[in-house]
C-alpha cells in the first residue's frame, strides 16, 4: 500500500493567519490599507509642484529630487523658487528646445492657486483639479492623499508608543503583584485622572504641537488601558504549569516575564490594535478640528473637515474629507473584527 502523505502541522500563529486570509472582508481591506499607505508615503514623488525633469539650455536638473532650485536659474524674472507649471508653458510657447517634465498631479497640498485660478476659492471640482480647492486655494485631494499619511503614521506611532508602555507597565503589575501592584495601580488611577483635553491646550499654549509632540501626548495617556490588560494576562498566565517549571529550573524573573508569559499574553493586544489605530486617528481628526492639533498649514483631515463645516453649501469640502475619514475607519474596523475572529482562543483550543 502507498504511503499516506501527512499533511504538515502548522503552529497556532501560522492557523490564525490562515484563518485570517479567509475572511476576505479583513484580509482585503489590509491589503488596501498598506497599498494606500505606501503610495502616500511615495506621495512626495507623484503629487508635488516640483518638475520630475527639467531641460535647460542643455542641461538637465531634477528639482524633485534635488529640491530647491531658484526660478533665475531657469531664465524667469521671479523671485524665489521656479514656478515648474509656468515654466512649462513658456518653454513650449518658445519652442527652443527646453522642455519640462512635472509629475502626474503637479500640486503642492500647501501651495495657494488662488493667483492662478478665476473666482473666489474654494473652487468646485474640475478636470486639473479632481476634488476642487479648499478656500485658500489648496488642492483637495493633495491635502487628503498627505492628510492620509500624517494621520496612518500619527496613529501607528500613538500605537506603538502606548503599547510598549502599557506592557511594561502591566508586566511589571502582573507578575510580581502584592505591594508593587497594589502602588502601582494607585499611580495609574492618577495619571489616568488627568484631563487630557486641558493637558493638550496647555501645550498647545506653550509649544508649537508638531506630530511627534501630539504622538508622545496621545500614547502618554492611552497606555492606561493596555497596562490593565497585560497585567490581568500575566495574572492568569504566571498560575500556569509552564512558568512554574521556568522558577523551578532557575530563569530569572525578566527570561519568564518576556521569553515565556508574554507571548501566550499577545492575543488581546493584538486584537486590540486596529481599534487603537481608529481611536488614534480619530482623536487627531478631533484636537484639528477644534484647533488644538498640527498647525496650519499642515494638511490635516480634521481642518478639512473643519473648512467643510464653515463652507457647508461647498459639496466637495464636506463629502471628500468625511468620506476618506469613513472609509479609512471602516477599513481598520473590518481588519479588527477580522482579526478579532482569528484569534479567538476557542477556534484552537477545542479538543479534536
Amino acid at each position: 500500500m502507498a504511503a499516506v502523505p501527512q499533511e504538515k502541522s502548522l503552529s497556532v500563529l501560522q492557523r490564525r493567519w490562515r484563518k485570517f486570509r479567509t475572511l476576505k472582508r479583513g484580509w482585503y481591506s489590509l491589503v488596501a490599507i498598506l497599498v494606500m499607505y505606501a503610495l502616500s508615503l511615495l506621495a512626495p514623488l507623484y503629487i508635488t509642484n516640483k518638475a520630475w525633469v527639467v531641460k535647460y539650455n542643455g542641461e538637465y536638473t531634477f528639482p524633485a529630487l534635488s529640491g530647491f532650485h531658484a526660478a533665475t536659474e531657469f531664465g524667469q524674472r521671479t523671485i524665489g523658487e521656479a514656478d515648474y507649471r509656468k515654466l512649462k508653458q513658456e518653454f513650449q510657447e518658445a519652442d527652443a528646445g527646453n522642455w519640462v517634465l512635472l509629475a502626474p498631479y503637479p500640486y503642492h497640498p500647501n501651495e495657494s492657486l488662488m493667483r492662478s485660478l478665476e473666482g473666489r476659492p474654494p473652487h468646485s471640482p474640475s478636470r486639473a483639479h479632481w476634488l476642487g480647492t479648499d478656500n485658500r486655494g489648496r488642492d483637495v485631494l493633495a491635502r487628503l492623499v498627505y492628510g492620509f499619511r500624517i494621520s496612518l503614521t500619527f496613529a501607528i506611532g500613538v500605537v506603538l508608543l502606548s503599547y510598549t508602555l502599557g506592557i511594561a507597565v502591566g508586566a511589571v503589575l502582573g507578575f510580581f503583584g502584592g505591594k508593587v501592584d497594589i502602588l502601582g495601580q494607585r499611580l495609574v488611577e492618577i495619571w489616568s485622572g488627568l484631563p487630557f483635553l486641558y493637558t493638550v491646550i496647555i501645550v498647545s499654549s506653550l509649544l508649537l504641537p508638531s506630530m511627534w509632540t501630539l504622538t508622545a501626548i496621545l500614547a502618554a495617556f492611552g497606555w492606561m488601558g493596555i497596562a490593565m490588560y497585560m497585567r490581568g494576562e500575566f495574572y492568569r498566565e504566571k498560575s500556569k504549569d509552564y512558568v512554574a517549571a521556568a522558577i523551578a529550573q532557575g530563569d530569572s524573573s525578566r527570561a519568564i516575564m518576556f521569553q515565556q508569559i508574554f507571548p501566550n499574553a499577545l492575543t488581546p493586544l493584538i486584537s486590540f490594535a486596529p481599534f487603537a489605530v481608529v481611536g488614534a486617528i480619530s482623536s487627531l481628526v478631533a484636537l484639528d478640528f477644534l484647533g488644538f492639533g498640527l498647525r496650519p498649514p499642515t494638511p490635516s483631515w480634521g481642518e478639512m473637515v473643519n473648512q467643510g463645516l464653515s463652507n457647508i453649501f461647498k459639496w466637495h469640502l464636506v463629502v471628500f474629507p468625511l468620506s476618506a475619514l469613513f472609509i479609512t475607519l471602516m477599513m481598520v474596523v473590518f481588519i479588527g473584527e477580522a482579526i478579532r475572529e482569528a484569534f479567538d482562543p476557542k477556534v484552537f483550543s477545542r479538543l479534536r
